[in-house]
């Protein structure tokens, strides 16, 4: 089994989103960009909460979410693997609502349409440059 190196995640405590939500939306796309792939042996809990100076139960709720979407599979005593990533076990319409609430956010702070694509196309690049490697 492969390990990642925990280096790839950046927490910014000064941030207004939850440190959870941060953990999760990093290894989401590690995971998204191929860096995370199938198989992949993520760190214990307390490993990855001394490594990132979070505390343990911010990644239990991190790595548990994940679980829930489909996206590691976590064994007690063995730890979380990370899972094909074509398993999530999301449906079109609740991704198609996450977006629509990223992309309201992205009008309400007065984005103009044409800058909201441009930001649109260079995140959908940055990801695909990673699930290509």
């Amino acid at each position: 089994m492969h390990t990642f190196d925990t280096q790839c995640l950046a927490i910014d405590t000064a941030s207004r989103k939850p440190i959870y939500e941060q953990l999760t939306d990093g290894l989401k796309s590690l995971i998204a960009r191929g860096d995370l792939r199938e198989g992949v042996t993520l760190p214990p809990v307390r490993q990855l909460a001394a490594d990132l100076g979070v505390n343990l139960n911010t990644v239990a709720v991190a790595y548990r979410q994940l679980q829930d979407e489909g996206l590691i599979r976590v064994r007690h005593g063995s730890g979380a693997v990370v899972s094909s990533s074509t398993t999530a076990a999301q449906t079109e319409e609740s991704l198609r609502k996450s977006l629509r609430s990223a992309l309201t956010q992205l009008v309400l702070s007065g984005m103009s349409a044409s800058r909201i694509m441009r930001m649109v196309t260079t995140e959908l690049r940055f990801l695909s440059k990673g699930a290509r490697q």
